[in-house]
């Protein structure tokens, strides 16, 4: 029998996408201080992902079990756009995202099991096309869609067809937590 997986994170997206790949997990909420490097979105997410998994390492104490982490951000036109810090800027953040392509980062990181194992990370960028947004449905998605745990203000997984015109890369990248590198690590199965 395998250890479980510790998943330094509250985010229920990134539980959905694991609980969905059939991983035995359990949680570890951190509050790792987080940076925001506007010329370097892949290492912000990388060293923000890094400092959940050493967080979650401590707060796991004697807890056995490889610990996960990650970390993202929307990058559109040199500006990070990380969770919003109130409705008013959600708002700003989807209309200026509104008709545009902008890239998805997520920074995972990984402690495995073993004695004196190195961390592991990886870089995983998408893209995603907004439609072109009215006020009204702005308005309606902020009612109706908690956009303040979510970066760039939006979920895809959740009522993401208002507002997104297509996307390249992996949709569960754009919600939080690629598989690819889990697959690369042994996390993830087929």
């Amino acid at each position: 029998m395998s250890l479980p997986l510790i998943l330094a994170s509250g985010s229920p997206r990134r539980a959905k996408i694991l609980a969905a790949a059939g991983v035995a997990y359990e949680v570890v909420k951190t509050d790792a201080p987080e940076v925001s490097w506007e010329r370097d979105p892949q290492g912000t997410v990388r060293h923000n992902a890094l400092r959940k998994l050493g967080a979650g390492r401590d707060a796991a104490g004697g807890v056995k079990g490889g610990i996960l982490a990650a970390d993202t951000i929307v990058w559109f036109a040199d500006r990070i756009y990380g969770k919003p810090r109130d409705l008013a800027e959600a708002g700003e953040f989807l209309r200026t995202l509104s008709g545009n392509t902008h890239s998805v980062f997520t920074g995972v990181a990984y402690l495995p099991p073993t004695a004196d194992a190195a961390p592991l990370s990886a870089v995983i960028e998408s893209r995603v096309t907004f439609k072109a947004l009215s006020e009204e449905l702005i308005a309606e998605y902020l009612r109706t869609v908690k956009p303040l745990d979510r970066a760039g203000a939006y979920d895809i997984d959740v009522s993401g067809n208002l507002l997104i015109a297509g996307f390249e890369g992996e949709y569960e990248n754009i919600m939080g937590l690629p598989l690819a590198p889990l697959k690369d690590w042994g996390i993830v199965h087929a």
